[in-house]
Order: structure tokens, then C-alpha cells, then sequence
């Protein structure tokens, strides 16, 4: 199974298209995304996957109830831990307990976004910060692929 993980679009929806197209191209099974969303008008770009998305929110959501609304059960409050191909996931925006949970081996996959930096670190789990959408802080929209068979990801710049 291939799932997109990505984080941090930050209402920049030339990135978001880009990625929507390349989700849709690559026949994606799953999209992840670790907050920033920013804004509901997103949800325009969003709604045109043809995977299913789960979302938690990031530090920069501020209209979470416009949010809730278009999103309805796709966004979630961090951390939220979820199964997919049977493969445990735990969705986190702030890095904050990333010390801790580096060690657990209670999951499979960690994704995280907050700090714009890519990161894909495979110990007792894979770690994976995808970078970010938006591109505003490093000049690239990055997102990662994971490969749920192998269990690796493989960052892609859109």
C-alpha cells in the first residue's frame, strides 16, 4: 500500500493542487496529513483526492470549527493513533515528545510536521517529518510516500 504523508501546506493552495494531482497520478492509497492546514477553503483543493485523507491539526489551525465542518471525521486532535494495512500509526503536529517516542515500538510509522524539516528515521519505528507543503520556510513542497510493504518512505519534492 502506498499512503502520502505530508504536513504543513499553510493555506498555499498552488502546493496543495500540486500535491493533489501527484497523490491522484501515483494512484496513492491513504493521505496523511500532520497539521497546518491554516484555513477551511483549503478543503476545495482537498476535497479532489481520490484517497481517502485523515488529518490532525497543527499549532497554526485557528479556525478549527470551520474546519470540524468541512472536514467532519477527517481531522482529529494530535496525537491521534490509527490501523492502516495493518500497520499502527500515531499523527502528531508539535515534536514535543519525540525524545520519548522515538524509543516506542508500539507503532509503525510516526508522522509529525511542525518544524519544516524533513526527517525519515527508521529505529524500532519509522520517523517521518515530511518537510513542508507550503514551501514558504525552505523554497520546497515536500511530502513523503510510504510504502507500507517495505516500510519505508521516500520523500518527493511536488
Amino acid at each position: 500500500m502506498k499512503i502520502a504523508l505530508m504536513s504543513d501546506s499553510h493555506d498555499n493552495l498552488d502546493a496543495l493542487n500540486r500535491v493533489v494531482d501527484y497523490c491522484n497520478k501515483q494512484r496513492v492509497d491513504y493521505v496523511l496529513h500532520a497539521g497546518d492546514l491554516v484555513a477551511p477553503f483549503v478543503f476545495k483543493v482537498l476535497k479532489n483526492l481520490e484517497s481517502p485523507i485523515i488529518i490532525v491539526f497543527g499549532n497554526n489551525d485557528g479556525e478549527r470549527h470551520g474546519l470540524r465542518q468541512v472536514f467532519r471525521d477527517k481531522i482529529f486532535e494530535p496525537p491521534h493513533s490509527l490501523t492502516i494495512d495493518n500497520r499502527k500509526i500515531l499523527m502528531l503536529h508539535d515534536p514535543i515528545l519525540m525524545d520519548v517516542l522515538r524509543e516506542t515500538k508500539s507503532y509503525d510509522l510516526i508522522l509529525y510536521g511542525h518544524v519544516h524539516q524533513i526527517e525519515v528515521t527508521k529505529k524500532s519505528n519509522l520517523i517521518v517529518n515530511p518537510g513542508e507543503i507550503c514551501g514558504w520556510l525552505t523554497g520546497k513542497s515536500t511530502i513523503a510516500i510510504w510504502d507500507t510493504v517495505k516500510n519505508e518512505a521516500e520523500i518527493v519534492e511536488i
